[in-house]
């Protein structure tokens, strides 16, 4: 039986995830006041928090287990993709950061921007992968299709904040 070392699992997509949590660790307490979690969590229904935070967690355990390796070129239009994607993702919050006050951040679209930009960075994520640690089948549709449910229901959360406070 071969050996492999542990630290070939260390290599995953998950990695590609540390950026967006560094970002939100550090940037959270900077959004405006109804993005904070004790404005931003209030008032929403249990199926949508359920929804969204079992898929949340669905999507980091998949990555977990997903080398990462960026050879062929559906994987490089995915890392493309990705690197896109966090930009918006993170144009997204310093717009609301720096300009709190200003007509943009009541814009439906503009507020919404940093629950609907993650779908380009994690299908970015979905095109990098291309199998499973462990043998485990890996069909790429799956991933995509769980984070487009997550969209789903992180994008109806803060449709609700949204209607909420305007």
């Amino acid at each position: 039986m071969k050996s492999y070392p542990f630290y070939k699992y260390l290599l995953n997509c998950f990695l590609l995830t540390i950026p967006i949590l560094v970002w939100n660790i550090f940037l959270t307490p900077k959004l405006p006041e109804v993005f904070q979690p004790e404005i931003f969590q209030s008032q929403i229904p249990k199926f949508i928090t359920y929804g969204e935070n079992i898929f949340r967690a669905i999507i980091f355990a998949l990555i977990l287990f997903m080398p990462l390796r960026i050879a062929t070129p559906l994987q490089k239009k995915g890392l493309l993709l990705y690197l896109i994607g966090i930009l918006l993702y993170f144009l997204s919050w310093l717009l609301l950061i720096c300009f709190p006050e200003s007509h943009l951040s009541s814009n439906i679209l503009v507020f919404m921007a940093p629950a609907y930009t993650p779908l380009l960075w994690l299908v970015g994520i979905g095109l990098i992968a291309d199998s499973f640690y462990f043998n485990l089948p890996f069909k790429r549709w799956f991933f995509i299709l769980i984070a487009i449910i997550f969209i789903v229901f992180h994008n109806l959360h803060t449709y609700i904040v949204f209607c909420r406070i305007n």
